[in-house]
């Protein structure tokens, strides 16, 4: 699946999008493997409660099911103004 990074997210992990071979059955689990990758990565979800994640361009939960998710889209929270 193609895994999206925007705002500080990206800029800590330091890509904006990859692609992500899984078994993560949820967005928490895909947050687990990612942050079990790299310290980068660890750093970027360290606090999830500042993240929002939209699973194929739809804003969703972390206790999401990933299961025919093509693409899943991590970002901070947005303001309107």
């Amino acid at each position: 699946m193609d895994v999206l990074y925007f705002a500080w997210v990206r800029e800590r992990i330091g890509v904006p999008k990859e692609k992500v071979e899984t078994t993560a059955a949820t967005v928490s689990d895909l947050v687990a493997e990612l942050s079990a990758r790299e310290d980068r990565y660890a750093a970027a979800f360290a606090d999830v409660s500042a993240l929002r994640v939209a699973l194929d361009q739809e804003l969703s939960d972390f206790d999401a099911p990933l299961a025919g998710i093509r693409e899943v889209a991590f970002f901070p929270p947005m303001t309107g103004g």
